[in-house]
């Protein structure tokens, strides 16, 4: 089976600019969700406990209150990392061997790979892809964990204690000087193991109540707090009442 080419849609982010979509045809969609729903089984078991996006029976909010519990214990610097483009820039290659890991039919590869380089439609003309995977469909979540699961193993085969959010990943340290370290040495693995890219302009190490993640922030006392991140308050209220697009975001009297 050849997949058809997605239907590429330009839609606005909540911080500014825009996301590419590439939706799937009925029959292609389909098919995705039957890809899904074989394979999650087979993923979830060995997944990380720290990964809480785009998986049955996680959310936000629990991501959110993981985060604030790092801070309670002491860990009061963040290493918040942003993966440049990350959805348009995955690498095939590197994506199907972590699948060939557990998957081992040949079809079932196949098929999957055919997916990735499915090309996009713009404008009346198909544009051609030989990297990642665009958001869409229901394949694309799954894949993302998947890739990025070997972050998660280094990062408990280091001991760290993070939060990952699909490609939203904070690792909460002691202090700045490990933080220095935790970021040098991620921005390395991410570039050599998974050949990805740091966007070294949006990730920085520094106090959890400075930074946002999933536009929430902590608070500096020592029994933290989770409050909306000044800088998303509105886009927050907004996403609430269903004006702007954008993850479901937990609402800010649910938590504490």
């Amino acid at each position: 089976m050849n997949p058809g080419p997605c239907g590429g849609v330009d839609i606005p982010k909540a911080g500014g600019g825009t996301r590419r979509l590439g939706l799937p045809t009925v029959l292609d969609r389909f098919i995705q969700q039957a890809i899904h729903q074989t394979l999650s089984p087979i993923w979830e078991p060995v997944f990380s406990a720290h990964s809480y996006g785009f998986r049955p029976g996680r959310s936000a909010q629990q991501a959110i209150k993981a985060a604030q519990g790092h801070v309670r214990s002491g860990k009061r610097w963040v290493v918040d990392m942003d993966l440049e483009k990350f959805f348009d820039r995955v690498n095939h290659d590197a994506l199907m061997a972590r699948v060939a890991r557990r998957v081992k039919d040949e079809r079932m590869l196949g098929l999957i790979r055919r997916y990735l380089e499915s090309g996009i439609m713009m404008g009346g003309v198909v544009e051609q892809r030989v990297e990642g995977t665009p958001q869409g469909g229901p394949l694309s979540p799954l894949l993302s964990n998947i890739l990025l699961d070997d972050l998660d193993k280094e990062l408990e085969k280091r001991g760290h204690h993070f939060c990952r959010y699909a490609d939203d990943c904070n690792i909460y340290v002691g202090s700045r000087r490990a933080g220095r370290r935790v970021m040098e040495s991620l921005t390395k693995f991410l570039r050599e193991k998974l050949k990805l890219k740091v966007n070294q302009l949006k990730s920085a190490v520094e106090r959890p109540w400075r930074r946002k993640f999933l536009s929430f922030s902590l608070t500096a006392e020592k029994e933290s707090r989770v409050r909306v991140a000044p800088t998303k308050r509105g886009t927050v209220q907004r996403q609430i009442a269903g004006e702007v697009p954008g993850r479901k975001r937990p609402q800010p009297a649910d938590l504490p």
